[in-house]
C-alpha cells in the first residue's frame, strides 16, 4: 500500500504529504494520532503537535522555520503561519566518516570520451565562438547563421511550419479556431542535414551582456569563466572576438587559461578594432573556425574509466518532493561516483542556507572549512546590504509547491551533495583540480548556476526540478531529473530521468541512483542525447558578482 505521509528525519516535527489529505481526516504515524483541522495538498507539510509562537520548526533534522503564532496541531504549514529561519554556524570539529555505497558492477564499467592532452576527458566534442565584450554579439550571430546550418547542426523549424499553414490558411479566408496541437504535430519536419564534420557535435556561440562597463573584477570574472569554457574537456578549440577597447581584455584571458594550464589548445583570436571592416573580421573568423573544425574532427571516442566524469548537481524549478526523491537519488549517485574515484560540484549557495554547519564540518580541513564559512557570510551579507536576503530566495513556483521557507527549500536542496567528505571549496569562476565533493560558490539562479559548474569542468550536470524548467548548456548535456511521475508525464519534452517511483514507493533511492548513473554513462558515450541537447537548449548566463539569489 502506498505511503500517504512522511516524516523525513525523526526530530522532525513536521510531516509531508503524499498525496491528497482532506480536512478532519485522521492521519496515524508511529503510533500517533493526528487530526487534520484542514485539507493538505500534496507536498506541503503539516504540524504533528501544537506549535507555540515563536517556536522552532524542524524538517530534515535542521531548523527551518519558527511559528509566527500559535498554530494547532494538523494545520498546513503556509507562508502566513511560519517565518524562515536558521541556525547560526562556526568551525566545528571534521566530520568526516560516511557509508561509501557498493559499487558493484560499476567497478570496472567505462564510458567512451574524448580525450585531451592534460588528461580530462569531454563527454562530447564542440567548437566554441565566444566574445569579450557585448559589441561582438551581433558578429556572433551573423557567423552562426553563416555556418551551422551549412555544417548540418541546425535543428527543423516545425512552428515556423505551423505558422506558415496559418499564414496560409488566413489568406484563403479559412476558419483558425479549428486548428489545435494535434496539427502543430502533424507539421512534417524536415531531417536533420547530414553533418559535415561527424566526430565533432557542434559550433557553439557564447553570446553574453558583458566585458565592459561594469567593475574590473567583473571583467576579470569573465575572462576567468570563458577561459574555463575553452579549458574544458568538451571543447576541442575556440574563436575569441574582441572589440579592442573592452575591460575584458585577452591578455586577462590568456592568464587565466594559464591557470587552467591550458596551454595547448587551438584558440583563433581576432580584434575587430585591428582587423577594420566587418566584412573582413567575418570572413577571418569563419575560415579559421572552419580550419579548426577540420582538426577537431581528427579526434574519435575513446574508452576513459568513471572516475573521468565530473558532475554538476543542480536543482530547479523545485517542488516538496525534490528533497525527498529527485536530490537524495542525486546524493546517492555522487556518493556512488565519488567512491568510484570520480568528482562532483555541489553550488547554489544560498540554497544551502541552514544547512552550513554539517556542510562545514564535513570539509576534509580546517581551512576549506573556514574558506566555505567565509564565503557563505560574505554572502549572506553582501545579500541584506542590498536589501534582500536569503529568506527571500524561494519562487513563487517553489512556495505554492510547498517550500514555503529558504531553509526548508535549502535543506531538501543540500541532498543533492550525499553524505561523501567536502574535497574542496571553490570561489566562481575557479576551477575543480580535486576528486570528490567539491562546493562552488555560485547564485541559486538556475542558468548561472549551471554556467558556473561547467566552467569549472562539469562535463555532465544532473537537474532536477518538481515544476519542469527546459534549462541546458552549450557544451555539455544537462540530464533532467523529474522528482515527480506527473511532471515527467506532463513534459515528456524536458524529462530525461522520473524518480517519482520513489513517492509512490516502487522504487528506493538506491536503485534510482544506479538506474541513473547508468543513463549518465549512456550519454556520457553519445549513446543516448539527453532533452536539452535534442531542444538545443543553449543557456549561458555569466554572474556578474552583485547580488543574485
Amino acid at each position: 500500500m502506498k505511503n500517504r505521509v512522511l516524516k523525513v528525519q525523526s526530530q522532525d516535527n513536521l510531516i509531508v504529504a503524499l498525496d491528497h489529505l482532506k480536512k478532519g481526516e485522521v492521519i496515524t504515524y508511529n503510533n500517533k494520532e493526528v487530526t487534520l483541522i484542514e485539507a493538505i495538498a500534496p507536498k506541503h507539510k503539516f504540524n504533528e503537535s501544537d506549535l507555540k509562537k515563536g517556536e522552532e520548526i524542524f524538517m530534515y533534522g535542521v531548523l527551518v522555520g519558527k511559528a509566527e503564532y500559535d498554530i494547532p496541531a494538523g494545520s498546513m504549514i503556509t507562508t502566513f503561519n511560519v517565518k524562515h529561519a536558521a541556525a547560526p554556524f562556526k568551525l566545528g570539529e571534521r566530520k568526516l566518516t560516511w557509508e561509501k555505497p557498493e559499487q558493484g558492477d560499476f567497478k570496472d564499467k567505462t564510458f567512451q570520451g574524448y580525450h585531451r592532452a592534460n588528461g580530462s576527458v569531454g563527454t562530447a566534442n564542440y567548437w566554441i565562438v565566444l566574445p569579450l565584450v557585448f559589441c561582438e554579439n551581433r558578429n556572433l550571430d551573423v557567423i552562426k547563421d553563416a555556418l551551422v546550418n551549412q555544417l548540418g547542426y541546425g535543428k527543423s523549424d516545425k512552428y515556423k511550419d505551423f505558422a506558415q499553414d496559418l499564414i496560409s490558411k488566413y489568406q484563403k479566408g479559412e476558419e483558425l479556431q479549428d486548428i489545435l496541437t494535434s496539427e502543430l504535430q502533424s507539421v512534417a519536419e524536415n531531417p536533420n542535414p547530414t553533418r559535415i564534420f561527424e566526430n565533432v557535435d557542434g559550433v557553439k556561440f557564447l553570446n553574453h551582456d558583458m566585458g565592459c562597463g561594469g567593475t574590473r573584477q567583473d571583467a576579470q570574472s569573465l575572462c576567468g569563466l570563458l577561459a574555463g569554457y575553452i579549458a574544458h574537456p568538451n571543447v576541442a578549440g575556440a574563436t575569441v572576438l574582441s572589440l579592442g577597447c573592452q575591460n575584458a581584455q585577452y591578455s586577462i584571458l590568456q592568464e587565466e587559461l594559464l591557470k587552467r594550464q591550458c596551454t595547448d589548445k587551438p584558440i583563433v583570436f581576432l580584434e575587430q578594432q585591428e582587423e577594420g571592416t566587418e566584412e573582413k573580421l567575418i570572413t577571418e573568423a569563419i575560415k579559421e573556425t572552419f580550419t579548426g573544425l577540420m582538426e577537431a574532427n581528427k579526434q574519435t571516442r575513446q574508452a576513459a574509466p568513471l572516475s573521468k566524469l565530473v558532475l554538476g548537481l543542480e536543482c530547479g524549478g523545485s517542488d516538496g518532493f525534490s528533497g525527498i526523491s529527485a536530490n537524495p537519488t542525486l546524493g546517492y549517485v555522487s556518493d556512488l561516483l565519488v567512491t568510484l574515484g570520480g568528482t562532483t560540484i555541489l553550488s547554489e549557495f544560498p540554497e544551502l542556507c541552514g544547512v552550513e554547519q554539517e556542510l562545514s564540518d564535513r570539509c576534509v580541513d580546517e581551512e576549506t572549512a573556514l574558506k566555505f564559512n567565509s564565503l557563505m557570510t560574505a554572502y549572506a551579507a553582501s545579500a541584506v546590504r542590498a536589501g534582500s536576503g536569503f529568506d527571500m530566495n524561494p519562487s513563487p513556483g517553489n512556495i505554492k509547491d510547498g517550500l514555503i521557507t529558504d531553509a526548508i527549500k535549502s535543506a531538501g536542496a543540500a541532498k543533492k551533495g550525499g553524505t561523501s567528505p567536502v574535497t574542496d571549496v571553490l570561489d566562481y569562476p575557479e576551477m575543480v583540480s580535486k576528486k570528490g565533493l567539491n562546493l562552488l560558490c555560485t547564485p541559486g539562479n538556475d542558468v548561472e548556476s549551471t554556467t558556473g559548474m561547467v566552467g569549472s569542468g562539469a562535463n555532465i550536470v544532473l537537474f532536477t526540478t518538481g515544476l519542469g524548467t527546459p534549462t541546458g548548456n552549450p557544451i555539455a548535456p544537462v540530464i533532467k531529473v523529474a522528482s515527480n511521475t506527473k511532471l515527467s508525464e506532463k513534459m515528456p519534452d524536458i524529462i530525461d530521468i522520473n524518480t517519482g517511483p520513489i513517492i509512490e514507493g516502487e522504487e528506493n533511492i538506491e536503485d534510482s541512483g544506479r538506474r541513473m548513473l547508468d543513463y549518465i554513462i549512456a550519454v556520457a558515450s553519445g549513446e543516448t542525447q539527453c532533452k536539452a541537447v535534442i531542444n538545443q537548449q543553449d543557456d549561458f548566463i555569466p554572474w556578474k558578482r552583485g547580488v543574485s539569489l
